[in-house]
């Protein structure tokens, strides 16, 4: 894992001093976890503009073949994250079948991801809930049916994530 974690890090910090940082994500890094910050300024809505979006992607020794685990460590208001801050996203999810039939095997994690496809894919969940599927049944469940309610749970956490930067 580390001489292939060690390769995609050099191109992913050479893509970035090339200008093409990928959407608003800082990151620091060590062999086993990175740490990434999302700018909240890249959704449709602007719900999340002006948040500083903290979160850990961890790998596993049998990384590339096992997806890293990713976790905001900053409160954030999601229906595919959980309280904990854990993301629920299939890109992340072990690979093979879902056992409950839910995703399709080309849906969840291949050893050709990178941490540039997780993060592309989670700006895209941050964009674009998947409701039907929830970490966060509360969240889902205000973002189909009590909009203005989500939309102030995310500004109080934009509020604080921008306290704690």
């Amino acid at each position: 894992m580390a001489g292939e974690n060690e390769i995609e890090k050099r191109n992913f910090c050479a893509r970035e001093r090339e200008g093409n940082r990928e959407q608003g994500f800082n990151e620091t890094r060590t062999t086993v976890k990175w740490c990434v910050r999302y700018h909240g300024r890249e959704l449709r809505d602007g719900s999340r503009e002006g948040g500083f979006f903290k979160a850990h992607l961890h790998f596993p020794k049998e990384y590339p073949l096992r997806p890293p685990r990713m976790k905001f460590v900053t409160e954030i208001w999601h229906p595919n994250i959980d309280r904990n801050g854990d993301v629920c996203i299939s890109i992340l999810h072990e690979p093979g079948d879902d056992k409950w039939g839910y995703e399709k095997a080309s849906e969840r994690w291949l050893p050709v991801h990178t941490v540039e496809t997780i993060l592309i894919s989670v700006i895209s969940m941050l964009a674009d809930p998947n409701d039907e599927s929830p970490a966060n049944v509360d969240a889902a469940k205000e973002w189909r049916e009590a909009y203005p309610e989500f939309k102030r749970k995310v500004a109080r956490c934009v509020r604080k994530s921008q306290e704690e930067c």
